[in-house]
């Protein structure tokens, strides 16, 4: 099993492979460096979809701040540029109190030739002392949602395999753990999550998700301007919530009104995420809006009982999704470097049907039906970030991934939960869509709209 805090991380935008997993991975190069007495100069190469996207997805500046000791989800967005753009000037990073050379001009190096041989996100870091020559070397490769793990062993799984007393590993044995306990999903995640950590650490961290996840859609609800970028795009959400707004006070509603405010919620945190504001990964930053903005309509528009179950109904909407999460992490793939968007915001639709279709009450066989359906109607959607920027039509596509978890969901309540397709039929068919999927569509900008659409 991967645990719930694995897969939902608190960071900043825009892209949890591209930021939140580089800067992880700087920050945990420079923290162990061996010789820091000896270190003159970092260098740091980045190959593949890294490379391709650097300056869209903010690797760049991601790398700068993890090497100057920031973490992703202490950060402050406010002053993160300033911070980078004051070792652009200085031409050196701060590390175990001594400063070390890094002009990331020229020592932030952008290989587009070099195929990395494990995963396409893959970083490399050197320790290089007065004369040139490396004291130490490291590999990482960002696999999706945050994760990272030396490239020696990014087969590997990355996250601890301890037993549990309700282990599963893909949704035929999730179903029969539901049965043969009579337990919720909601409830074997929790069994499965206490006996790592207490209660009370997990219920926390819950709340502290759900917050950030609304304090994102009010923050994005509020803003305007541009988004940063040569493509200018203006940011909609506060327009749109007045809209909505004043529609809510006429005394004649459209059925799909409610629709246009789950759209604005998800685009809300995706225009957050994309002018690198704090998000959760929800499994990723590009997906980052479909859970909160699905998880905000089952609090403002489906839960009519008092604020305590509302409360637990979120809980088992998180915990339910981070199971379904975790068997795409996996048996697939939670990256759109890997599989193309269908791993990102293909996964995080399917995660918030299922945790919809439990918080209103579904069995685990209707759950797991509405995240099979959710995921059915992604399988071979590309990733084509235009100019390598988190924007579009990341944005849009976010507010449609919700509508679909809504829709999947609603589908799957209203059966028995009896279906051709199995979660788990569809999650294999999604692996081998990426696999045979042409690179040029797996968030490199190379294809699709990235290539199609005149930016000029």
């Amino acid at each position: 099993m991967i645990s719930f805090f694995d897969l939902f991380k608190i960071g900043i935008g825009p892209s949890s492979s591209h930021t939140v997993g580089p800067m992880r991975a700087a920050g945990r190069f420079a923290a162990s460096l061996r010789y820091p007495e000896e270190t003159s100069r970092f260098r740091v190469t980045l190959y593949g979809s890294l490379a391709w996207t650097a300056q869209g997805h903010a690797t760049d500046k991601a790398v700068i701040l993890g090497l100057a000791g920031q973490e992703p989800h202490s950060v402050d967005p406010d002053i993160a540029d300033q911070m980078v753009t004051d070792i652009f000037a200085r031409k050196s990073i701060t590390v175990h109190h001594r400063d070390i050379a890094f002009d990331p001009s020229v020592d932030l190096v952008l290989d587009r030739e070099t195929v990395p041989p494990v995963h396409p996100n893959t970083l490399q870091f050197e320790a290089l002392d007065r004369s040139g020559q490396t004291l130490e070397l490291e590999r990482f490769c960002s696999v999706g949602g945050g994760f990272i793990v030396h490239e020696s062993a990014a087969k590997e799984t990355g996250y601890a395999q301890r037993a549990l007393p309700l282990d599963f590993t893909n949704g035929v044995t999730l179903l029969e753990r539901a049965s043969q306990t009579g337990m919720t999903i909601a409830e074997i995640v929790m069994t499965n999550e206490t006996a790592l950590r207490p209660a009370s650490t997990i219920n926390a961290f819950l709340d502290q998700i759900i917050d950030v996840m609304m304090a994102c859609i009010e923050r994005g609800m509020k803003q305007t301007g541009q988004l940063p970028g040569r493509l200018k795009v203006h940011r909609r959400a506060a327009a749109l919530h007045e809209k909505l707004l004043q529609k809510s006070r006429s005394n004649t509603h459209l059925p799909h009104e409610v629709m246009d405010w789950v759209s604005l919620f998800a685009i809300a945190v995706n225009e957050e995420n994309a002018s690198g504001g704090r998000v959760v990964t929800a499994p990723t930053n590009g997906a980052a809006g479909i859970i909160p903005s699905v998880l905000r309509y089952y609090r403002d528009f489906c839960s009519h009982a008092s604020s305590t179950s509302c409360q637990q109904g979120m809980h088992d909407f998180l915990l339910t999704a981070s199971a379904i999460g975790g068997l795409f992490k996996l048996n697939a793939s939670i990256s759109g470097a890997e599989v193309g968007c269908q791993g990102e915001v293909g996964v995080a639709s399917s995660m918030a049907a299922a945790g919809l279709a439990a918080a209103l009450g579904g069995t685990a066989q209707q759950i797991e039906n509405a995240a099979e359906i959710a995921m059915e109607h992604h399988l071979g959607m590309t990733c084509d970030p235009i100019a390598g920027l988190v924007q579009i039509p990341c944005i849009e596509r976010n507010a449609f991934g919700a509508i679909k978890a809504i829709n999947a969901a609603s589908l799957a309540l209203n059966g028995d939960g009896t279906h051709h397709v199995s979660l788990d039929h569809v999650i294999r068919t999604m692996a081998a869509t990426g696999r045979d999927m042409n690179d040029r569509y797996k968030e490199t900008s190379l294809g699709g709209l990235a290539v199609n659409f005149p930016e000029c």
